[in-house]
């Protein structure tokens, strides 16, 4: 059984930065794609980022030129810098890979 867990979310101005990370119990990372999503309440999950074994990234609009995903194999992590964030970015923020989910993290984003 993998485990995933997400850290980094928090409390921040419009405007400012957070860093993600989600943590995998094994190696999982290296072998496959793996995504971001994120909840906001009273919405439907959706897609935020996805990179790929080979580095590949992909973006949602939304987010495209703000986000940035990585990966540290050797860490067994993902992370999800973000910046410029918006009043329209809140949500639990969810790490994926295959049909694992982790818990998620908040973000709050509020002046």
């Amino acid at each position: 059984q993998v485990q995933l867990v997400e850290s980094g979310g928090g409390f921040v101005q419009p405007g400012g930065s957070l860093r993600l990370s989600c943590v995998a119990s094994t190696s999982i990372f290296s072998m496959n794609a793996v995504y971001w999503y994120r909840q906001a309440p009273g919405k439907q999950r959706e897609y935020v980022a996805h990179i790929t074994t080979g580095g590949r990234t992909n973006y949602a609009d939304s987010v495209k030129g703000r986000f940035t995903i990585s990966r540290d194999n050797a860490k067994n992590t993902v992370y999800l810098q973000m910046t410029s964030l918006k009043p329209e970015d809140p949500a639990v923020y969810f790490c994926n890979v295959n049909y694992f989910w982790g818990k998620g993290t908040l973000v709050t984003v509020s002046s």
